[in-house]
């Protein structure tokens, strides 16, 4: 990402259903991929994420998280 300010992580976390998430257009934004890219990777390697990895928001959610422009959400563990 060079080029780029990288804002601090703590700065990307939401709570979304009492979790700690990153959205996946943050998180791709951190790893440098498209969020598209993201998305079909972590579907293409299901097996190797748990079950609660990752989930769709509802778009009251979504309306509510103003600067969202993905519905997926990464849980942040730990």
């Amino acid at each position: 990402m060079a080029g780029n300010a990288v804002a601090p992580i703590e700065s990307v976390i939401m709570i979304v259903r009492g979790h700690r998430v990153i959205l996946a257009s943050n998180l791709a934004r951190i790893y440098g991929v498209e969020t598209r890219t993201l998305n079909q990777a972590v579907k293409r390697n299901a097996e190797k994420f748990p079950g609660d990895f990752m989930f769709r928001l509802t778009w009251s959610e979504a309306e509510g998280l103003s600067r969202s422009r993905s519905q997926s959400v990464i849980l942040k563990r730990g």
